[in-house]
């Protein structure tokens, strides 16, 4: 079987299953089973396959269909311009929490110690760590998280110390200049709502916050004051629908502002101490 031939049944198979993007989808499946880039595909469509590189091609397609992301088969994922692996221990970056690093960056560059409170992959202590050269503590209640993101941090030469507890509460008193933090906020009542890559893939400790999604929210805002120096910011990502009472937790902070992603939705909340 050619390489074209390959794209266009991976692609037909992926389709009939409903899966999004399904031509992309093929190209970075047979890529990710020939290790090579998606231009090599259509720089050699009549390679043959190899039956090895068959059968790992087919194998992705079939866990695709069954709803398995696509990072998770692949193992990496673009954030801020750096590739992260994944596993099926941690959420996969999106797009969105770029914007949380924009925000750190454009109101704490200068900081000297900052915190990553729910790390997951390391996505934005890792990025932040690299892109300020500040000392970097991250956090996570999942030791296996921790292991990933420590490895992401090893692999892209970030100086970040992980610390396996719950939220900040290893955190020293007046200890960090910045603490950010993309929380779980999907309150449990719309599980059933998610799609099935997420709902069915991405682990649940780290999608899930409570009956309202904004649990979590509200004890990192009363917990921060005693990790932050003074004149500090906390930085968090914002669920959908919960800005208003995220603002509210936060209404004896000095300085408060709102953030809004590409699509003009509420996407990231900055406050000062």
């Amino acid at each position: 079987m050619t390489l074209q031939t390959a794209l266009v049944q991976g692609t037909k198979l992926l389709e009939d299953a409903a899966v999004a993007v399904p031509r992309l989808t093929a190209e970075v499946l047979l890529s990710h089973a020939l290790h090579c880039e998606r231009p090599y595909l259509y720089a050699h469509p009549e390679q043959e396959l190899r039956e090895v590189e068959w059968i790992h091609y087919g194998r992705y397609l079939h866990e695709r269909m069954q709803g398995k992301p696509t990072q998770y088969i692949t193992g990496r994922q673009e954030f801020y311009g750096r590739e992260f692996r994944v596993t099926p221990e941690v959420l996969i970056p999106r797009p969105e929490t770029e914007h949380v690093v924009e925000v750190a960056l454009s109101v704490a560059r200068d900081c000297r110690r900052l915190a990553d409170v729910g790390t997951g992959s390391g996505a934005l202590a890792v990025t932040l760590q690299l892109e300020t050269g500040a000392s970097a503590f991250a956090t996570d209640i999942s030791a296996a998280a921790a292991g990933v993101a420590a490895a992401n941090a090893a692999r892209l030469g970030a100086r970040v110390e992980f610390l396996v507890c719950d939220l900040l509460s290893a955190l020293a008193d007046g200890s960090m200049d910045l603490i950010v933090s993309n929380p779980p906020y999907v309150p449990l009542g719309t599980r059933d709502g998610l799609q099935r890559e997420v709902r069915d893939w991405e682990p649940h400790i780290a999608l899930f916050a409570g009956e309202s999604g904004v649990e979590l929210y509200g004890r990192i805002a009363a917990d921060a004051p005693r990790v932050l120096r003074p004149g500090g910011w906390l930085i968090v990502e914002l669920g959908f629908g919960t800005v208003t009472r995220v603002t509210e937790m936060l209404a004896n902070w000095k300085e408060v502002r709102v953030e809004p992603d590409l699509a003009g939705i509420p996407r990231v909340i900055a406050a000062r101490i």
